[in-house]
C-alpha cells in the first residue's frame, strides 16, 4: 500500500496542479516556465558561493585538519562517553551533507544499524543541519554579507543538537 502511495504522490500532485490552474483559467506552461526561468536565475546567484563551499570541504578533507581535531577532543570528549567514531560526523555535519552521509554510512556497515553508535549518528543526522551550506546558499542568494551572528547562534543549534543526540541515546539504551 505504501509502496503504492509513494509511485503515485508525484503526479497525483502534479495532476492536481494543473486542475487548480485549469480551474482558475490560468496558464499554466506560462507559469511553469517564469517558475523555471525564477530558479535558474537563483542557481546562478548562488553557483559561485557553492562553488567555494566545496573546495573549501575537499581542503579540509583531504588536508589532515579533521583528523587532527579528533585527535585533540577525543580525550577531553571521552570523560563524558562520547564515542570517538562519532567525532567525524558531529564535525563534518555542520559543512557538508554530502559529506555527513558519507560518515554516516560508514558507521551504519562498520558497527551496525542498531547498534549504539550507529542509533548517535542516526538521531544526529536527523536533529542537525548543514549550517554552513545552508547560510552560504541563503545569504548569498539575497546578497546578505554579514552573517557572523547568524552563524555563531546556528552552531551553536547544532553542537545542542549533536550534544543531546548523545545524551538522549545514552539515556533511552
Amino acid at each position: 500500500m505504501i509502496n503504492y502511495i509513494s509511485n503515485i504522490a508525484m503526479p497525483l500532485i502534479i495532476f492536481i496542479i494543473v486542475l487548480a490552474g485549469l480551474t482558475e483559467k490560468k496558464k499554466i506552461f506560462d507559469l511553469f516556465l517564469k517558475g523555471a526561468k525564477e530558479g535558474i536565475e537563483i542557481v546562478i546567484k548562488i553557483f559561485p558561493t557553492l562553488v567555494g563551499l566545496f573546495l573549501a570541504i575537499i581542503m579540509l578533507r583531504y588536508s589532515g585538519v579533521i583528523d587532527f581535531v579528533i585527535k585533540f577532543l577525543n580525550p577531553i570528549l571521552s570523560t563524558f562517553r562520547v564515542p570517538s567514531e562519532i567525532l567525524p560526523l558531529a564535525i563534518l555535519r555542520p559543512i557538508s551533507g554530502s559529506a555527513s552521509i558519507a560518515i554516516a554510512t560508514d558507521i551504519m556497515k562498520s558497527f551496525g544499524v542498531d547498534s549504539n553508535i550507529g542509533i548517535i549518528a542516526s538521531v544526529i543526522m536527523g536533529s542537525t543541519e548543514t549550517t554552513i551550506y545552508t547560510i552560504a546558499v541563503y545569504s548569498s542568494s539575497v546578497k546578505i554579507k554579514d552573517t557572523r551572528f547568524v552563524l555563531w547562534a546556528a552552531l551553536a543549534a547544532d553542537a545542542v543538537g549533536i550534544i543531546a543526540s548523545v545524551v538522549m541515546c545514552r539515556i533511552l539504551s
